[in-house]
């Protein structure tokens, strides 16, 4: 099963399904960028040094997984959450880093839908249950990342949760 992000100017709770997979994509990892990210803020010597990486046991240059995560992020907004009713996440449960991300490599995105709720306390949203997982040009997973993100439910099912069920109007009499 599959959704295009682009086929739609609003993503609403009711818009994501379990099995659901919508494609954010291809970005090119450079590594000035590697480098410049992992100066700042991961600089680890296999991610900032070029003859420090190359003599490291990925033999070469490799992106800081935060800064992996990082582009993921900016796919996942670019291509859905920018034109979505996301409310925020309470947070991440699980991100792994499975192979290298290299200067010259095209990372692919995509947003599984794993499970949704709608809260039973705040008809208003919803909870997505989600996992992003980030393959390079082979066609080899880099990066999964799993966790939530709640999403504001249309009106009209936010407002018949809040009032309840419409009654007709009384016969005149």
């Amino acid at each position: 099963m599959s959704g295009d992000a682009k086929a739609s100017a609003d993503w609403y709770f009711e818009d994501f399904y379990p099995g659901q997979e919508i494609d954010l994509g291809t970005r090119p990892v450079k590594e000035d960028e590697i480098i410049a990210f992992a100066s700042q803020f991961d600089p680890q010597p296999f991610h900032v040094d070029r003859a420090a990486a190359a003599a490291s046991i990925y033999g070469g240059v490799i992106a800081s997984g935060w800064h992996t995560c990082s582009m993921m992020m900016r796919m996942v907004v670019d291509g859905l959450m920018a034109r979505s009713s996301s409310m925020g996440s309470p947070g991440l449960d699980d991100v792994r880093w499975l192979a290298p991300v290299r200067a010259g490599d095209t990372l692919h995105v995509r947003y599984q839908t794993v499970r949704v709720k709608a809260s039973a306390s705040k008809p208003d949203r919803g909870v997505v249950w989600s996992k992003w997982v980030a393959s390079n040009q082979h066609g080899a997973t880099v990066c999964t990342v799993e966790g939530m993100g709640m999403f504001a439910r249309r009106q009209e099912a936010g407002r018949a949760k809040r009032d309840g069920p419409q009654s007709a109007p009384a016969p005149a009499r």
